[in-house]
């Protein structure tokens, strides 16, 4: 019997099976839904129905960088709970894709999925590993940087909880491996990391976002009973404060807070004897902007019964 294209995409909804075993359940099946499901669950390339529906919150942040220094991804990867987050075919699965994700042309994660790892479809290899651990497994995100004259460097905490991908530039490019430049663009990375800026410099950050916060002072500083005509200069004040707590740059270095991290940029310049420079970063916490689930723990059990 004909098979529809629409059909194939509700078992696939319903499965995460790739399209092919999709069809071929169809097929095999008479076009029974509900028959093509469990066929491709005894085959191991389903996951039970209720897995879609679930929320994958947990799971690893993976970095990796070519070879050459020039070229990184950082990639997360999603699953539902810590502990299958921590199992080692969870962790080889993030760390081999994310290494496919920084030496193929892949720019999303649509692409990614369409894209072959050991001539497998990456979409497929998903399939089977949640049908294998048991839970939702989702690719949600990753930034790659290839540079054709600056340094990659990567950072992940605590397991995979944050990552960090940071491009440096050094004029002269012999300075790589010297402690200071390795120490440096160490210290750059676990400060990114733990103090969480959102810009890297001021003439980054949106107008919008500046003008409410103008606003915001503005409101507060009215409510205080200050007046009117010294408003502007107050907030103008704040907006500055502000900068140094999103912007990179304007950010007290975390392990001297004395020093900035643009004045750091300069003495390890001179150092160095040659230009160093940060020229963009991005920073991964596991999970965010996900609603969790909680569930009563009791409930859950009985649930089971």
């Amino acid at each position: 019997m004909a098979i529809s294209a629409k059909d194939v995409k509700a078992l696939r909804e319903k499965t995460q099976a790739g399209m092919m075993d999709c069809k071929k359940a169809l097929v095999e099946c008479d076009g029974d839904m509900e028959a093509a499901v469990d066929f491709l669950r005894t085959k191991g390339l389903a996951a039970s129905g209720k897995k879609a529906g679930r929320i994958a919150a947990e799971g690893t942040i993976c970095a990796y960088v070519g070879e050459d220094k020039s070229t990184g991804a950082l990639f997360e990867l999603n699953c539902e709970t810590d502990f299958v987050g921590k199992n080692p075919a969870f962790q080889s699965l993030a760390s081999d894709l994310t290494k496919l994700i920084e030496s193929s042309d892949v720019e999303n994660v649509d692409g990614l999925m369409s894209s072959e790892l050991n001539g497998v479809k990456v979409e497929q290899v998903i399939t089977e590993q949640v049908a294998k651990i048991g839970e939702k497994i989702t690719p949600r995100r990753f930034v790659k940087y290839s540079v054709d004259s600056g340094y990659v460097h990567t950072y992940i905490h605590a397991g995979g909880s944050i990552g960090v991908m940071v491009e440096l530039g050094v004029a002269d490019t012999s300075c790589v491996s010297n402690d200071v430049f390795v120490d440096f663009y160490q210290d750059i990375a676990m400060h990114i990391a733990a103090a969480a800026p959102a810009y890297l410099k001021r003439d980054e950050v949106p107008s919008e976002e500046i003008d409410k916060e103008v606003a915001i002072y503005k409101d507060q500083m009215r409510e205080q009973g200050k007046k009117e005509e010294m408003l502007e200069k107050i907030a103008l004040g704040k907006v500055n404060k502000y900068y140094g707590e999103i912007c990179l740059l304007e950010q007290p270095f975390v392990k001297e807070t004395k020093t900035k991290i643009n004045q750091l940029v300069k003495d390890v310049s001179t150092k160095l004897g040659t230009d160093v420079s940060i020229n963009r970063f991005k920073r991964f916490v596991l999970g965010e902007g996900i609603e969790k689930k909680v569930e009563d723990f009791a409930e859950e059990v009985a649930k089971m019964q």
